[in-house]
């Protein structure tokens, strides 16, 4: 473990402070938006309050949330057998875990007709909430 200056409180606080920044809402300027009739080259995915498409969109949103969420039990699973905190068979049964979950979350995409790309959210100038997958 390094030694930070001024340890976990004040990376918390840097943390606390970056989110702040992400979710202030500010007017968009100007120069920030298209010129009038033309539209933006990469406009934002957003998902659509359609009647007749409000369950899939739904169920896009919370694919989206699970997908996220399952990618950070994974990170941290690595992390757990990177630091050998996990006997071998406790690696074996983890492991096994992740790939049901990442194979059910693929059927459930398709299901719905949905890729795993679909969920993958553009938060504008934060990017996507996903890491692009390889």
């Amino acid at each position: 473990m390094t030694a930070e200056a001024g340890g976990p409180a004040r990376r918390l606080e840097e943390v606390a402070e970056a989110a702040a920044r992400a979710f202030r809402l500010l007017p968009a300027a100007p120069r920030d938006l298209p010129p009038p009739g033309q539209t933006p080259q990469n406009p934002a995915r957003r998902i659509s309050a359609d009647p007749d498409t409000v369950e899939r969109d739904l169920i896009k949103l919370v694919l989206t949330l699970v997908e996220l969420l399952r990618q950070l039990m994974e990170r941290q699973a690595l992390h757990r057998v990177d630091q050998g905190d996990l006997t071998e068979d406790q690696e074996e049964r983890l492991g096994a875990t992740l790939l049901v979950l990442h194979d059910r979350m693929t059927d459930l995409c398709a299901q719905y007709g949905l890729t795993m790309e679909d969920l993958n959210l553009d938060l504008g100038p934060l990017g996507t909430l996903l890491p692009k997958s390889d």
